[in-house]
């Protein structure tokens, strides 16, 4: 007799199957009106609604110490001191100075408490005086030291050599797999990811399912269904299949392009050529739909009201931004999107480079934010960051080395603003133990060289964010395989951070 796997058997898993069935050309009309009824069941949307989630991932793992800043004289101290800082609280080693973080303080509507219950004060990068704007007045909040767990972990048992009892996240500190794990709770080589498996259960809101994952930031896992795919766009638009567009001249001649369309639209006898084919008519009517939509919201027409800066990201946010206004030209009314901004892999030049690249985060999703209640849709819009992971608080002369918990922000008019979530983590790297070879409570929450031990998961944070999008309760372990693993004491499957 054979033990049923749950995760086999569940209807999201048979839908998949009955889809996989469809595919090879038995029980279409079943498969297919099976999958649009069940998924649509399980998600929960009103009639003509829209919602959109944006993903900012920040590649290469953002140093969280100088992002979101110790304030409060206490901890500041214990901050500068770690990163050599310089005296009467100036900047020093990879330290901010105290007084140049005044403009970006965050007053929150109750001050965030560490594990030992010590109310603590933050400030933000003095280069992100935009995202600090939408943190005071109410619609931006920071999750405090969250990254991939598989479970809940205290430092003892992360030392513990047990690791089926208490297992590690695999590959941690590694770029690539901590950037797969955030993104689809599988290390490097996962093929599905949480945006797409959301997207999956959505599709069948969407009159034309191709749009409903789409990147301005070229191929990554998170956009990746059972079902969904990920639409891939640049800065410019749609990616044009350049020698089968109408009208184009191809060695000089429009009836060579014409010719390579039809040859590329025409059915085969050859079942991989006929699908080839077909994928290429799918392209070219994507392009042409997308082209349409964002014809509609060309900002030269004065379509979009808020001005967006010409660097990488402010670039991606406002393609974003275009063709959420072309949503119902595009048929959509759930989107997922991913943008996102390199360089944070710092391990030297911090003090020169990091600031930087934060102003252009801020100031990027600042405009995003802006635009979209000029749209009148901020309500129905979240943009939240990610990274590979945070860094060490401890300086390596020059910069921080490669971490695990880090700080995240979550931007839009349903975000319940001004305010932390998640535990503050003490400002230590000490790894000093009490005379029973406990380590103390400043201790706990580090695993050596400041290293956050995350006290909030990727899990629950995408939860969060997957309850708000309307994935229903009922299928969120299908979205987060590991979700299960949590919701115990000091770890809600909800953190609350969306009204």
């Amino acid at each position: 007799m054979h033990a049923l796997q749950p995760d086999l058997h569940s209807r999201r898993a048979f839908l998949k199957r009955s889809g996989q069935l469809a595919l090879s050309g038995t029980a279409l009309p079943l498969a297919l009106n099976l999958a649009a009824m069940g998924e649509a069941a399980a998600f929960n949307a009103t009639a003509g609604d829209y919602k959109a989630l944006v993903c900012v991932f920040l590649y290469g793992g953002n140093d969280y110490g100088n992002t979101v800043v110790p304030y409060d004289n206490a901890s500041y101290d214990l901050y500068s001191t770690i990163r050599g800082g310089g005296a009467g609280r100036t900047a020093g080693g990879i330290a901010l100075g105290q007084a140049a973080l005044a403009p970006t303080l965050l007053s929150p509507l109750a001050a965030p408490l560490d594990p030992q219950g010590v109310a603590r004060q933050f400030a933000l990068n003095p280069g992100m005086t935009a995202l600090a704007g939408l943190f005071n007045s109410g619609k931006a909040a920071v999750q405090l030291n969250v990254g991939p767990l598989v479970k809940p972990l205290t430092r003892a048992q992360y030392n513990s050599s047990d690791h089926v009892l208490y297992p590690r996240p695999p590959q941690l500190f590694s770029h690539n797999d901590q950037q797969s794990i955030w993104q689809s709770s599988s290390p490097e080589g996962s093929t599905v990811g949480w945006g797409g498996n959301m997207a999956d259960l959505a599709l069948s809101l969407n009159s034309a399912a191709t749009f409903s994952c789409m990147s301005v930031t070229g191929n990554a896992v998170f956009l990746s269904g059972d079902q969904a795919l990920q639409y891939q766009v640049s800065t410019g638009g749609a990616i044009k299949i350049n020698a089968a567009v109408a009208g184009a001249s191809v060695y000089g001649s429009t009836a060579v392009s014409a010719a390579i369309s039809g040859l590329l639209k025409q059915s085969r006898t050859h079942v991989l050529e006929n699908e080839y084919n077909k994928v290429s008519t799918r392209a070219l009517a994507a392009e042409s739909s997308v082209t349409a939509a964002l014809r509609l919201t060309d900002p030269a027409a004065g379509a979009l009201a808020t001005a967006f800066a010409t660097d990488s990201l402010a670039q991606q946010l406002k393609m974003v931004a275009r063709l959420i206004q072309g949503r119902s030209t595009l048929g959509a009314r759930r989107q997922v999107f991913l943008v996102s901004q390199g360089g944070f892999d710092l391990h030297d030049n911090l003090i020169r480079d990091h600031g930087p690249l934060l102003a252009k985060v801020s100031e990027a999703m600042a405009a995003f934010y802006a635009v979209t209640a000029d749209m009148g849709v901020a309500n129905q819009v979240t943009a939240f960051t990610a990274s590979d992971f945070g860094r060490t608080l401890a300086s390596n002369g020059d910069g921080s080395d490669h971490g695990w918990g880090s700080h995240h922000f979550v931007v839009g008019g349903a975000v319940k603003g001004q305010q932390f979530y998640g535990s503050a983590p003490p400002v230590s790297v000490a790894d000093t133990k009490d005379s029973s070879g406990v380590y103390l409570p400043q201790n706990q929450w580090h695993v050596g060289q400041g290293r956050l031990l995350p006290s909030t998961s990727v899990d629950q944070y995408a939860a969060t964010l997957a309850k708000w999008f309307g994935v229903d309760a009922s299928e969120m372990a299908g979205v987060l395989p590991k979700i299960g693993n949590f919701g115990g004491a000091g770890y809600p499957v909800d953190l609350g951070f969306m009204a």
